[in-house]
C-alpha cells in the first residue's frame, strides 16, 4: 500500500499530543502520591483541556485517532484511512 504524503501540520500536532501526554502522565503518576497539591492539579486539568483541543483539531483534519468508541468516525467509514497515528 502507497503511504499518501502528509503537511507538517499532521506530524506537528502528533507531537503536541505526544508532549501533552507524557505531562497528563507524570502529573498522574505525580498526583498518585500528592493528592493534595492543589498547583499540580491545576495543571493537569490544564492539560486535560488542552489535550482535548488537540485531539479535536488532528481529528477534525486527519481522522480518529483511537478506536472503541474513543474517537468518532466519519462518513464514509475512515478507519481504514492510513497512516494511522501510531504507523508514523
Amino acid at each position: 500500500m502507497k503511504q499518501k504524503q502528509l503537511p507538517a501540520e499532521y506530524y506537528q500536532l502528533l507531537e503536541q499530543l505526544q508532549a501533552v501526554d507524557f505531562v497528563l502522565v507524570e502529573l498522574n503518576l505525580y498526583l498518585d502520591t500528592h493528592n493534595g497539591d492543589e498547583e499540580a492539579i491545576k495543571q493537569f486539568n490544564h492539560y486535560v483541556s488542552e489535550r482535548k483541543k488537540l485531539r479535536k483539531a488532528y481529528e477534525s483534519r486527519y481522522g480518529p485517532l483511537m478506536h472503541f468508541g474513543h474517537s468518532h468516525s466519519g462518513t464514509p467509514w475512515n478507519w481504514d484511512d492510513s497512516p494511522w497515528p501510531w504507523q508514523v
